[in-house]
């Protein structure tokens, strides 16, 4: 809540955004009459008003429909009105209308702005006057230089001019979220309203500003959304099936996805965006009643956007309010508790490119039904920022959900068209300042030293940066600098960078999506927001696993340095003194994601991994290095160069033991239950170049024999099932749910498919997994995952240790290498930043018995009350003192020692060389947090999060922490990797604790 006494202020805020804009204009609403003489599609708008449930569920704005006798309506595709029931259009009939508009109209272009993953196109739509249209090319070219003042020296007087003579983009996405099915024919009749409607105030609209509109952002999933929504009225009175897959890898995710840039939506929109030099990115959404205009949202804001953006937020989100409570449209509202920390959302790519990010939320059914809905009493109570609330219960349509976004869309098109000279100067303003960060707010920038055993990570980040249209620079010479210190009242330190070390110079016009990435977080534990909507942390440089240095000093930006285009010639150099056809290749693991892949392209080579650390050449390789012969140098360069590795030519083979490193036949297996968290893995593997199968649970139901046909099994994240879900699957008391192609479902099918989505593994599938295992598999599990391993009984000795106590919301927590020996931690250091979803941890065990019960005593912590100090020993009066043996302290991540009366006759003892290995924990409580949010640590510190179990002659890897997600975690890759590449052969001794030995007293009984 807000404190009581700055609710006058921000009333009087609100009203001032809705009266004053910046330049003179009407009052409320005044400009909103149609033109009389323009004669009204009566059909057309009759259906309008029949569709629409309720009279106060429209406006003025959109309860007609201007005729036209050239321009088609929507109707000529849809064969119905937009928001019609019982209809939903895929992508392609989409763009026909679109194209028939375009053709019809010289008022709209189409163009094609790339392909998904499936291959389906994506589109934007300009709309606006001819002239406008015309002169897009040097309107662009004056853009330009005011979203890149270096161009005019950051000028304000050559600015001006060009703010004089331009006109902004108003850019519109609708449906990334698959689900969220309205958006595309809103925007269909949209674009037809700015096209025709001879309204004075929309004549202004395309007169002044181009609005740009890409209707379908996630396009597979929108086909595949209509294909079940056919499916769902083909069968009446049936429930249908849910959407498995949105687009190709990632469902609800694909929104998160703005920081790593690793789907093809978010490159091409970013691209399109920045391509036509927008200021507003408008992303269209479905979930609360009746529209929710985030735009102004909650805090914390993030730290890192220029604070005019934060002021267009609430010019913008309360004008639009005001707007449509002036046309008596109930529900709607801004503010709310969405707050506006994180950059990941599609929209943010526009706050982190001296853009304005928006974003509504309409009320939707999930298709083109018109049914009851009830909604609960926080989405109809009166709140503050609420005080036209959204009545208790609706009959709703997909055409109230239209006139909602379109009422929205066309009032804030309004307000910007006649204040489109502010937001100009805005979008310079903000663009010079970006410039002028490390003079302003700093920092400088950012060095990553050179170092060629964070190269292959360093060139991923810096391929992201570059995704993001930063520009990067590498040095020409040496360079010497101060550095801030890391805490405050610490003194600064000199550095020295070596030449070749990449620099990201903040004096640059997209310098905030870079301080936003590089940087550190901190979300304080007593912030008024007490939930985080998503991830509190995500610092790249950590979860890259690469050093960043943040200078401060503006002295770096005159060292000698040279702009960096293409980082394909980073990498892929092979040095050294041998040759000949039987050279040995030699390629240290330094923690690279690339080794794995390299197995896989060298099919013609012969490949080991080592076992052990060893020098060549002047060089160190650590254990798990690659000795590679029988390889033609000159295509093992240009695999190098690839997969951004490089190669030491050896004279001859080391003297280091080693073993084949096959590539390993690897089985993603995915439930029918959530297929999102397990696509950001896929993801990796593709773009890693490492293939796999993919199959179901139900495939491993129906597959007796796993193990001939499979080496590793990755089991990623479900996404918050139960094991007992996981087994059963969905309620069999309906009707079967199939997800096939059909003639009426033609888009289902592609990944997988199944006759019925409600089978789960079933108890034949879970023996299946544990013969797999038993066989000598590798099983790699993951969060849900992991719990359902330990519940199942394939992890002997793990459990999930309780961390309710801790608070961690995507936080970035430091932990510590265990097991440094472990083929799972080659090529890493001591310690590794990790992505924790929610403190998840695990306890290790050396027996099977029921964690848990009443202890008397811990004699780790504490003696009785007694003699002496605590820690003195007892002394029993009367008698000769018995001093007791000393016993173990027990370390939060190691597993409670046995003494030999525990040990006797009990068959729960695990056999040592059955017992789980630790790889990885977190580290003590004052060094966790890395970046994000932390609460109470103490649960949670110093406990395990990566445990190798064994079964059989088998592994189950399990992870509380999630190593391959959203494309963020590069650093954590190698851990599942390296596992693969050593899959037979992770029960070699490593540094575990030593085994039990008996001790002369026995640890307090329970109870």
């Amino acid at each position: 809540m807000r404190p009581a006494h700055l609710l006058p202020a921000l009333a009087a805020t609100i009203l001032s955004f809705a009266l004053n804009p910046a330049s003179a204009q009407t009052a409320l609403n005044d400009g909103f009459a149609r033109d009389s003489r323009q004669p009204i599609d009566q059909t057309y708008t009759d259906h309008i008003r029949k569709y629409t449930t309720d009279p106060q569920f429209s406006s003025r704005l959109v309860d007609y429909l201007p005729a036209s006798a050239t321009v088609p309506t929507p109707a000529k595709v849809l064969g119905d009105v937009a928001g019609a029931p019982d209809m939903l259009p895929y992508a392609e009939d989409v763009y026909k209308y679109f194209r028939q508009l375009e053709s019809a109209s010289p008022r709209v272009k189409v163009f094609s702005i790339g392909h998904t993953e499936e291959n389906r196109e994506m589109i934007a739509v300009a709309i606006a006057d001819p002239a406008l249209l015309q002169g897009a090319k040097e309107n662009g070219e004056r853009l330009a230089k005011l979203a890149d003042p270096r161009t005019i020296g950051l000028d304000d007087s050559k600015a001006q001019p060009l703010i004089d003579q331009s006109y902004p983009v108003y850019y519109i996405t609708g449906t990334i979220h698959s689900s969220e099915t309205g958006a595309p024919t809103a925007l269909m009749e949209l674009a037809y309203r700015l096209a025709v409607d001879d309204a004075p105030y929309i004549k202004y609209i395309r007169s002044h500003m181009i609005v740009l509109i890409t209707p379908v952002v996630e396009v597979d999933g929108r086909d595949r959304m209509v294909d079940t929504y056919r499916w769902h009225k083909a069968h009446p009175g049936q429930e249908w099936p849910r959407l498995a897959y949105w687009g190709h890898y990632v469902a609800h995710d694909n929104n998160r996805d703005a920081m790593g840039m690793t789907l093809n939506l978010t490159n091409n929109v970013l691209n399109t965006y920045l391509g036509w030099h927008a200021q507003v990115l408008h992303d269209l959404h479905e979930s609360v009643p009746f529209l929710y205009d985030n735009t102004v949202g909650d805090g914390p804001y993030n730290a890192w956007i220029d604070p005019a953006l934060a002021d267009e937020w609430a010019e913008l989100g309360w004008n639009n309010v005001a707007q449509m409570q002036s046309l008596g449209m109930p529900g709607v509202f801004t503010h709310g508790d969405f707050d506006t920390w994180s950059p990941g959302y599609l929209m943010f790519l526009a706050g982190m490119h001296n853009g304005i990010s928006r974003l509504y939320e309409t009320f939707g059914n999930g298709g083109a039904d018109t049914v009851k809905r009830i909604l609960q009493p926080e989405e109809y109570s009166r709140t503050w920022y609420r005080q036209n609330p959204p009545l208790p219960t609706v009959m709703w349509s997909q055409r109230d959900n239209n006139n909602y976004e379109e009422s929205a869309l066309l009032s804030t098109l309004a307000y910007f068209s006649r204040n489109t000279h502010h937001f100009l100067e805005n979008y310079y303003r903000k663009s010079k300042r970006s410039v002028q960060k490390p003079t302003l707010d700093g920092p400088a920038a950012y060095v990553l030293p050179a170092d060629a055993a964070e190269l292959n990570r360093q060139l991923q980040l810096l391929n992201v940066l570059k995704l993001q249209h930063v520009e990067v620079q590498q040095l020409s010479a040496t360079l010497t600098s101060s550095v801030p210190p890391a805490k405050r009242g610490d003194k600064p330190t000199t550095q020295t960078f070596p030449a070749g070390s990449y620099v990201v110079r903040l004096d640059q016009p997209y310098s905030r999506v870079a301080d936003a990435l590089l940087d550190k977080q901190y979300w304080a534990p007593d912030d008024p927001q007490k939930h985080p909507y998503d991830d509190t942390g995500w610092s790249f440089t950590q979860l890259f696993n690469v050093k960043a240095v943040r200078l401060t000093d503006a002295g770096v930006l005159k060292a000698t340095m040279t702009p960096v285009a293409d980082f394909d010639q980073a990498s892929g150099k092979i040095s050294g003194s041998g040759s000949g056809s039987g050279s040995v290749y030699a390629i240290a693991n330094t923690g690279q994601t690339s080794l794995l892949p390299l197995v896989y392209t060298l099919k013609q080579a012969h490949v080991e991994t080592t076992e052990k650390a060893f020098d060549a050449e002047g060089k160190h390789y650590a254990a798990g290095s690659l000795l590679i012969t029988q390889a033609d140098e000159q295509s093992l360069a240009v695999t190098l160069r690839k997969l951004s590795l490089d190669a030491t030519r050896l004279g001859a083979a080391p003297s280091v033991a080693a073993h084949p490193a096959p590539a390993p036949r690897i089985a993603f297996m995915h439930t029918w239950l959530g297929t999102q968290t397990e696509g950001w893995w896929r993801l990796a593997f593709d773009k890693a170049g490492i293939p796999f199968s993919y199959i179901s649970t139900q495939t491993a139901s129906s597959e007796s024999d796993l193990r001939g046909k499979y080496d590793v099994i990755v089991f990623a994240p479900v996404g918050r099932s139960s094991s007992q879900e996981i087994i059963n699957g969905l309620p069999k008391w309906g009707n079967a749910l199939p997800w096939q192609k059909s003639e009426i479902t033609p888009n289902l099918g592609l990944l997988d498919s199944t006759p019925d989505m409600r089978e789960g593994l079933g108890y034949d599938g879970l023996a299946h997994l544990k013969t797999f295992v038993e066989k000598g598999g590798l099983l790699i599990t993951c969060e849900d995952t992991a719990q359902f391993a330990i519940d199942t009984g394939l992890a002997p000795g793990v459990s999930v240790a309780p961390h309710d106590d801790a608070r961690v919301v995507g936080s970035v927590l430091n932990s510590v290498f265990v097991a440094p020996s472990s083929p799972i931690a080659n090529g890493y250091g001591t310690g590794l930043p990790v992505m924790s979803a929610n403190g998840m941890v695990f306890n290790v065990s050396n027996t099977l018995a029921r964690q848990g019960g009443r202890m008397l005593m811990d004699p780790y912590e504490h003696r009785p009350t007694d003699r002496g100090g605590p820690d003195d020993s007892d002394i029993t009066q009367g008698r000769q003192l018995a001093e007791p043996e000393v016993l173990p302290k027990q370390q939060p991540w190691q597993p409670k020692q046995l003494n030999e009366d525990q040990m006797r006759n009990n068959v729960q003892v695990i056999p040592v060389q059955y017992r789980p290995e630790v790889i990885l924990r977190f580290s003590e409580q004052k060094t966790l947090l890395l970046s994000g949010l932390l609460d109470k640590a103490g649960s949670i510190a110093e406990h395990a999060i990566v445990v190798n179990a064994h079964l059989g002659a088998g592994n189950v890897l399990l992870f509380a922490n999630n190593p391959v997600y959203r494309g963020e975690t590069i650093g954590s890759y190698d851990l599942v990797f390296n596992a693969i590449l050593n899959y037979d052969h992770l029960r070699q001794p490593v540094a575990t604790p030593a085994p039990d030995q008996p001790a002369a007293k026995t640890v307090p009984a329970e109870r």
